[in-house]
């Protein structure tokens, strides 16, 4: 398929500024993949389309506050740098995008607050990528504190507003537990303690795996040719009981449903050879984009995204690609909000 195949245009006004008032109270569209029958619904209903023996999986990955603001030594600049991943926990080094970049350059000293945290540019990565080693003397969790403190939750730019304080808890799921990402698993979002003890005392499951979302996740296609794209890796765990947990419910013929793309691409990049989930540790850079045979999901839930990104191609892939642009197109029409604090799409 050809990038221009997933184009369509979204208005502005659709783009979720802020989360619904309660997170179960968002839009929840759910396509029929084989009919491409639609059911327009609220996200708490979705309890009704899961079963004694059906599991969910999680990304239970942690958003941490990765945006910092600063000042350049000697000259003062306001400056912003965008943690992207650790490269050296020992040593502090740190991958990460930088604003203005062209102000910034290797051997210059960063400083957050008021001097608490200092850091030092050591490298050039890309255009707007440096590597950075921040100079700190203390322990760990002193360091993670910090960095905590200073940092601001890295809300995506579509969202024009400034970050409030609410945003920490909210663009984070309630099941967060690893630390480790720059984004959320925004199909995660919605989810209650309440839905999910619903969910449990109807017998369905639950368990999580985790990956760590970066940029990658969100980087412009800018190929027309979808096999001549590359998606960033990025680092995941599918653990033992996860693994046990979803080869029991293939086994039983159930529903296997990936909440949310990242989940879906760690289950795709842990298969067996008789296509079973197995446990699994390392980076992915799996781009899945139609046609594409799922070997473990036959349910996922997403939120509804970007034109010509990797995550409409794999919602394309999964529930079918004319089935998928036709619901786009309703979701339009009945004003679904769109991106991380907009509604979800169950496709079974």
């Amino acid at each position: 398929m050809k990038l221009s195949e997933f184009k369509f245009e979204l208005p502005l006004k659709l783009v979720a500024q802020h989360p619904a008032e309660d997170r179960d109270l968002a839009k929840l569209m759910v396509l029929h993949k084989d009919t491409g029958e639609i059911e327009h619904k609220t996200f708490k209903d979705i309890v009704d389309y899961f079963d004694e023996g059906d599991i969910l999986v999680t990304n239970n990955t942690k958003v941490f506050p990765a945006r910092l603001y600063g000042n350049k030594e000697k000259t003062g600049a306001q400056i912003e740098v965008f943690l992207l991943r650790e490269l050296n926990k020992e040593m502090h080094l740190w991958d990460v995008l930088v604003d203005p970049a062209r102000k910034i350059r290797v051997g210059n000293k960063l400083y957050f607050g008021d001097g608490e945290l200092v850091a030092e540019v050591i490298d050039n990565t890309t255009s707007r990528g440096r590597t950075i080693k921040f100079l700190y003397d203390g322990d760990d969790q002193d360091f993670y504190k910090l960095v905590d403190s200073l940092g601001e939750t890295p809300l995506p730019k579509y969202i024009k507003r400034p970050v409030e304080e609410a945003d920490r808890e909210r663009f984070q799921t309630i099941y967060a537990e690893e630390v480790g990402a720059v984004a959320a698993p925004t199909a995660g979002m919605h989810f209650t303690r309440q839905v999910l003890k619903r969910m449990e005392l109807k017998g369905i499951k639950t368990s999580p795996i985790t990956l760590h979302i970066g940029l990658g996740t969100f980087r412009p296609v800018d190929v027309e040719d979808l096999t001549k794209h590359k998606m960033d890796s990025e680092n995941f765990k599918v653990p033992k009981k996860t693994a046990e947990l979803v080869n029991e419910s293939l086994d039983s013929k159930k529903r296997v449903c990936a909440v949310g793309t990242t989940a879906m691409r760690s289950m795709e990049s842990s298969v067996t050879a008789n296509n079973h989930l197995k446990e699994n540790e390392g980076w992915t850079d799996r781009f899945i984009f139609p046609p594409y045979e799922f070997k473990i999901c036959n349910a996922l839930l997403t939120n509804f995204h970007m034109p010509e990104s990797t995550l409409l191609m794999m919602a394309a892939a999964f529930g079918g690609y004319d089935n998928v642009m036709k619901a786009y197109q309703e979701a339009i029409k009945h004003k679904y909000r769109f991106l991380s604090y907009g509604d979800a799409m169950l496709i079974i």
